[in-house]
C-alpha cells in the first residue's frame, strides 16, 4: 500500500524525469541536416502531444456536456466544460502570441547594442537565431508544462480514488513521456554555437516538469473536470503555435524529406511511449 508521502515524491520522479531529455541542448558543431532533423524530431513528439491532449480534453468536455444533455447533471457543467474546453485553446494560443511579442521588444534592443553591430552581419544574425531558440524552447516548456499539471491532477485524484495501481502505472508512463519531452525542449537549443546556458536548462525543466509535482499534490486534495480539461486544452493550443514556430525553424536547415522523416520519428516515440501505460493494464 503506497502511502501519501511517497505518492508525493513519485510525482516529483515523474516530473522531473523531463531533465533527462535535456542535455542533447549542449551538442554542438551540428550540421544544418543534422540540426533540422534534431528539431523534427522534437517537433514529432509535440505532434504526437498535440494528439494525446487534445484527446483526452474533448473526451472530458464531451461527456460532461452529452451528462447536461440528458439532465443527469446540470447545465452550467456541462456549458462550463465547453467553455474551459475552447477557451483553453484560446489562452494557449494567444497568450503565446503576447508572450511572444513581449520577449522579443526584450531582445532586439540587447542584440543591436554597437557592439554587436560592429561585430557584423554574420554575428547579428547568429544573435537573432539563438534568441528565436531560446524563445522557442520557453514556449515549448510552457506549453508542455500546462500538460503535465493535468497529468499531475490525473495521478492525485487517481490516488485520492483509491485507485492506486493506476497511480503508479500513471507515474511509470508519465515519466517516460517527460523523458521524450525533455527532447522537445532541447531541440530548438541543440547545435547553436554557443553552448545553452544551465540556468535557462534548469528553468525549463522546472516549468516543464514541476507542474506534474504540482499537480499531484493538488489532485491528492481536489478534483475538478473544469481545471482538467482547461489546462489539457492550454496545453494543446500553445503546442499547435509552437509546433508551426518549430516547422518554419526546422526548413531554415534542411529539406522537407529529413523534417518528415524526423517528424516521423518523434511521432513514434510518443506513440510508443503511451503504450507503457497501455501494456500495463491501465
Amino acid at each position: 500500500m503506497m502511502d501519501y508521502w511517497q505518492l508525493i515524491g513519485l510525482g516529483a520522479i515523474a516530473g522531473f524525469t523531463i531533465f533527462l531529455g535535456l542535455p542533447i541542448a549542449v551538442i554542438k558543431n551540428l550540421s544544418p541536416n543534422k540540426k533540422g532533423f534534431l528539431n523534427a524530431l522534437a517537433l514529432g513528439i509535440l505532434v504526437f502531444l498535440i494528439i494525446d491532449v487534445f484527446e483526452h480534453a474533448w473526451t472530458t468536455a464531451e461527456e460532461a456536456a452529452k451528462e447536461a444533455f440528458e439532465g443527469n447533471t446540470s447545465i452550467n457543467d456541462g456549458i462550463l466544460a465547453l467553455i474551459a474546453m475552447f477557451g483553453g485553446v484560446a489562452i494557449g494560443l494567444v497568450g503565446l502570441v503576447l508572450y511572444e511579442t513581449k520577449m522579443t521588444g526584450k531582445s532586439i534592443p540587447e542584440i543591436l547594442s554597437l557592439e554587436n553591430i560592429k561585430a557584423g552581419d554574420d554575428h547579428l544574425k547568429q544573435l537573432f537565431h539563438e534568441a528565436n531558440a531560446y524563445k522557442i524552447a520557453m514556449m515549448i516548456a510552457i506549453g508542455i508544462g500546462a500538460h503535465n499539471f493535468s497529468e499531475g491532477l490525473a495521478i492525485g485524484q487517481s490516488y485520492v480514488a483509491g485507485e492506486i495501481g493506476l497511480a503508479i502505472l500513471l507515474i511509470i508512463g508519465f515519466g517516460a513521456h517527460n523523458t521524450t519531452e525533455g527532447f522537445g525542449i532541447a531541440g530548438p537549443l541543440s547545435g547553436l554555437i554557443h553552448r545553452p546556458r544551465i540556468r535557462f536548462l534548469l528553468m525549463t525543466g522546472l516549468i516543464g516538469g514541476g507542474p506534474t509535482f504540482i499537480g499531484t499534490i493538488l489532485g491528492s486534495i481536489w478534483n475538478s473536470n473544469v481545471a482538467f480539461i482547461l489546462f489539457l486544452s492550454f496545453a494543446g493550443g500553445a503546442l499547435i503555435y509552437v509546433s508551426m514556430l518549430m516547422y518554419n525553424a526546422g526548413r531554415r536547415y534542411t529539406t522537407n524529406a529529413i523534417m518528415m522523416t524526423g517528424i516521423f520519428i518523434g511521432l513514434c516515440a510518443g506513440f510508443l511511449t503511451d503504450l507503457i501505460i497501455e501494456f500495463s493494464g491501465a
